[in-house]
């Protein structure tokens, strides 16, 4: 199983940007987070979804930000909008997928770059 994320880019603050995230060689998807870490910062929880796409979101993003998914493609999103300079971060998905041997594990992806300037 590999996550990939995608998307991320150089963006002027008040903009929006959207991430992607591919879990290939996988079966399914289960709940499925966005983590972001900065220079020199502890990796924060941005946004998660549940199986059932329930949803959570950090305080530093409500409003601003929208996690969501495609289970038939394997995806998930974050659609980030409103940009702040201090939203650039390295965006990791991580989550719990099925491989395709049907076994269940917890992944992590490397991440996709957002960088937000005034």
């Amino acid at each position: 199983v590999q996550l990939q994320a995608s998307g991320g880019g150089l963006v002027q603050a008040g903009g929006s940007l959207r991430l992607s995230c591919t879990a290939s060689g996988s079966i399914s998807i289960g709940a499925m987070d966005w983590f972001r870490q900065a220079p020199g910062k502890r990796r924060e929880l941005v946004a998660s979804i549940t199986a059932g796409s329930s949803t959570n979101y950090a305080d530093s993003v409500k409003g601003r930000f929208t996690i969501s998914r495609d289970n038939a493609k394997k995806m998930v999103y974050l659609q980030m909008n409103s940009l702040k300079l201090e939203d650039t971060a390295n965006y990791i998905c991580a989550g719990d997928v099925v491989a395709m041997n049907g076994v269940r594990g917890d992944y992590w992806g490397q991440g996709t770059l957002v960088t937000v300037s005034s």
